[in-house]
């Protein structure tokens, strides 16, 4: 069954399953059509400014509050929120990961979700947490929703379904999704096993960043990203309800599916993107800008300029700077990188971070190419290169990334992952030339 999607990104869309659903020239009929009740989905405060005021009206079989019921704690101990400090003994350090394992137990995406670190505090709504998911399983009737933040989903093994209260999005690696704060979906697997990234926004929404110089075109464009049309069921079955609230999880019993929106219209909804379609720029002459110029999505911190979370990736193309050492530079940042690979090679890291793996760099933690990728890079003939067959990200973030128990004590960390850097050699000599043997 294929899907139908609405092009533009924060745009106000309207969309309805049976004619006559969405009202016209209002929001709040007294009877709406089809017996339909209305209900205000809001992302952000009432009074915020028109930009970044976020919003949706839902019309739907039955209002929010009937799907929810008496609450019972529930328990996911590998999703974990901040802050999470001295979860572990491990010392200070730059890390890299194997993929995380798939289960060997049926696991759906909720309880395949591993934290690997948090930052901020999910209580004061700043930060983020970055995650793996692996999953063998559909939730079938169970159902969820995040009270703390937005999930930005980024698939490297395997398609999912996300049935979502607003419309179904299927997501193939090489396309990202976003759930808004609230949304209520399941997740529907489309082949036999999956596994992928997750970076949960704490903070205000991810948008689009400013182009600056570059002007009004490339990095991402608004018209590649894809909203859902709306669909429902109505289905009298029983069902659960999952919600994530303040770093805690609580499950609810139904009598039926809460995917039951017939109509909405509105600003505040899910969507797709289709990594591919990022339109990279960079140096044509010499040296190369900073890794800034990947940046997809941004949530904006209370400082201008230095992000909540960064979502950058480094997709394929050229290279063709002069006298210039191409792969990334040596480097020390406020920023703290949380990095994966979602297929091919990454050109700073020549062996050893493989598609499923994770790098993690910390604030003013030294990181750079390893000694195989410096030795190639330094010696290389410079003519024009393309990088293809490649699709790394990071989630960045102005906050320390804290890792869990779980990362810190995982059998596919790399306890080795320092010693790429040992081969790096001296070759001041005191003269111009340096020694180069």
């Amino acid at each position: 069954m294929g899907f139908s999607y609405m092009p533009g990104f924060g745009n106000d869309f309207e969309t309805e399953t049976l004619p006559g659903s969405l009202p016209q020239g209002r929001n709040s009929p007294q009877r709406p059509a089809y017996g339909l009740y209305a209900e205000q989905l809001s992302g952000s405060p009432f009074t915020a400014p028109r930009g970044t005021n976020e919003r949706s009206w839902l019309y739907r079989i039955r209002p929010s509050v009937r799907h929810t019921g008496r609450f019972k704690a529930a328990n996911y101990p590998l999703w974990k929120s901040a802050p999470n400090v001295g979860d572990h003994e491990l010392a200070l350090g730059q890390y890299r990961w194997n993929p995380v394992p798939m289960p060997k137990e049926p696991t759906d995406f909720i309880a395949g979700m591993r934290s690997i670190t948090t930052a901020g505090d999910v209580l004061g709504q700043t930060g983020m947490a970055a995650h793996v998911y692996v999953a063998n399983r559909s939730m079938a009737d169970g159902h969820f929703f995040n009270a703390d933040g937005e999930l930005l989903v980024v698939p490297q093994v395997g398609a999912l379904r996300f049935v979502t209260e607003m419309g179904v999005i299927e997501l193939r690696p090489g396309e990202i999704a976003v759930l808004p704060r609230g949304l209520v979906f399941k997740v529907e697997l489309v082949d036999e096993t999956v596994r992928g990234y997750v970076c949960e926004n704490y903070g205000a929404k991810l948008t689009l960043p400013d182009r600056g110089p570059i002007g009004a075109n490339c990095l991402a464009n608004p018209r590649d990203f894809k909203t859902p049309c709306a669909w429902f069921e109505d289905k009298e079955t029983p069902c659960r309800l999952i919600v994530k609230w303040c770093g805690q999880f609580h499950v609810t019993e139904l009598d039926h599916s809460p995917l039951d929106v017939v109509a909405w219209h509105g600003n505040y909804s899910p969507y797709k993107y289709d990594l591919a379609t990022f339109s990279p720029v960079g140096a044509i002459l010499f040296d190369h800008p900073d890794p800034s110029i990947f940046t997809v999505l941004t949530a904006p911190s209370g400082e201008e300029g230095t992000a909540n979370i960064d979502f950058v990736i480094f997709p394929p193309r050229w290279l063709v700077a002069e006298n210039t050492f191409r792969p990334p530079w040596y480097h020390r940042n406020i920023m703290s990188e949380f990095m994966g690979l979602i297929h091919g090679q990454y050109d700073a890291k020549e062996e050893g971070f493989v598609p499923g793996g994770i790098s993690l760099h910390n604030l003013m933690l030294a990181h750079g190419p390893d000694a195989s990728g410096f030795e190639r890079a330094s010696r290389a003939e410079l003519k024009p290169v393309k990088l293809d067959n490649t699709m790394a990200f990071m989630f960045e973030t102005r906050f320390p990334q804290m890792l869990t128990r779980y990362a810190a004590e995982v059998e596919t960390r790399q306890e080795n992952y320092i010693d790429c850097w040992a081969d790096l050699k001296k070759r001041f000599n005191g003269t111009p030339e340096g020694d180069w043997s």
